[in-house]
Formats: C-alpha cells, sequence, structure tokens
C-alpha cells in the first residue's frame, strides 16, 4: 500500500513541489494551507507522516504540532525557513520528529521521509509472491514454481519493483529512477534489454508470461490473459 503523506504549507510553489514530486515517488498526498486544516486532514485522511511549516496562518505550525501530537504518533517532519536553534528546539519539544530548513534539496527530504516510515511501518515482508513467482528478499533469489532463479543485482532490483506494485502500470520514468536513479540516460534501451533478460529467465522453461508490456505507456506484471 501507498503511505500517505500530508503536506500543511502555505507556500503555493513549495505546495505544488512537494505534491508532484512525492506523488511521482508513490505516496499518496494530501495537502492543506493552513493550520485549521491541516488539523482536519490529519483526522480525516489519518497520514503515516506529515511535512508540516512552521510560518502558517491562522495556528501556526508549532500548536498544529503539538495537537496532532496529543492525538497520535504520526511522524512529523517539520520544513520551515526559521533556522534559528531556539525555533529548530521548540518545534522537537512540541513533538516533531525532524527538521529541515528550507531551501531543501527534495533527495534528503525523500530519505528523511523514508527514514521516518521506516520506524514506524511494519517489518518489510521478506518474500514477495506473485502467482507461482516468489522473490526472497533475504537470499536475493527468486522461484518460478520449484524452479531456482539467479538474478544479477539490476534484475533483481526491477524484478523487485515489478513484485512490489502487482497489476499497476510502472512507466519507463518511474522505473529509471527507481531502479538506475535520477540522473540515468532516460533515451536508453536499458529498460527493454532488462526487461528481456528477466523474461528469458522467469519463462525459462516455458511458464506463461507475467511481465507485460504496454506499448507506449511502460510494464505491467500480471497474469496472462
Amino acid at each position: 500500500m501507498k503511505a500517505k503523506v500530508l503536506v500543511i504549507e502555505d507556500d503555493q510553489g513549495i505546495l505544488k513541489f512537494l505534491r508532484r514530486g512525492l506523488t511521482y515517488e508513490g505516496y499518496e498526498v494530501d495537502v492543506a494551507e493552513d493550520g485549521k486544516q491541516g488539523l482536519e486532514l490529519a483526522k480525516e485522511k489519518e497520514p503515516d507522516l506529515v511535512v508540516l511549516d512552521l510560518m502558517l496562518p491562522g495556528i501556526d505550525g508549532l500548536e498544529v504540532c503539538r495537537q496532532l501530537r496529543a492525538d497520535g504518533d504520526v511522524p512529523i517532519l517539520i520544513l520551515t525557513a526559521k533556522d534559528e536553534t531556539n525555533d529548530r528546539v521548540m518545534g522537537l519539544d512540541m513533538g516533531a520528529d525532524d527538521y529541515m530548513v528550507k531551501p531543501f534539496e527534495f533527495k534528503e527530504l525523500l530519505a528523511r521521509i523514508r527514514a521516518l516510515l521506516r520506524r514506524t511501518q511494519p517489518t518489510q515482508v521478506k518474500v514477495l509472491e506473485f502467482a507461482d513467482l516468489t522473490l526472497d528478499r533475504g537470499t536475493r533469489r527468486a522461484h518460478r514454481g520449484d524452479r531456482v532463479i539467479s538474478l544479477t543485482a539490476k534484475e533483481y532490483e526491477l524484478l523487485e519493483l515489478f513484485m512490489e506494485h502487482p497489476r499497476q502500470v510502472l512507466t519507463r520514468e518511474v522505473i529509471y529512477d527507481r531502479v538506475w536513479g535520477y540522473n540515468f540516460g532516460g533515451q536508453s534501451n536499458i529498460i527493454e534489454v532488462y526487461v528481456r533478460y528477466l523474461r528469458q529467465k522467469l519463462e525459462e522453461d516455458g511458464e506463461p508470461r507475467l511481465i507485460h508490456t504496454l506499448r507506449g505507456v511502460g510494464y505491467v506484471l500480471r497474469k496472462p490473459d
């Protein structure tokens, strides 16, 4: 399931940037432009994590943080232009779990979000299963029925991505981002090459195809028609 992130921020530019970026990263994102709306959405949506600006109209960020913490243990990441030590201390004393100062690097924000979610979410499932295909995260090996399939590092990462999102269409852009990273050349045919490698290994004994191509869109892991 997608982790739910609530962003409470009154700067429209930052709000749109975070909503677009976090959605692209696979999070389910809700946004609020002031403290009152943020508290209402937190109760309604029950997010897995809150990104909270301190300088908000109406109910300020510190009070929002205090009320969020009084109501539960949702991870709170404060994001603000203030960089004074006292402001950081006040935010943490109110119950925030982490603190970032604007301007910020989006990659660092993502890393902090992932770290906070790891502390609160259930332990990662060790073995992924789909149809007769299993992927053991401990041994980094796949099985098709009783047949063992050895994978290279990138083959493993690509198959893990598919098996984390069964029946979900993954665009080329998402696959590039998750498996090869932001800076990889998007014009390369590397995805097609590795999908072909995976298919050869998964279908070696004539098994039905599980990784399907949607021309002009991307790929999807699903059972054959």
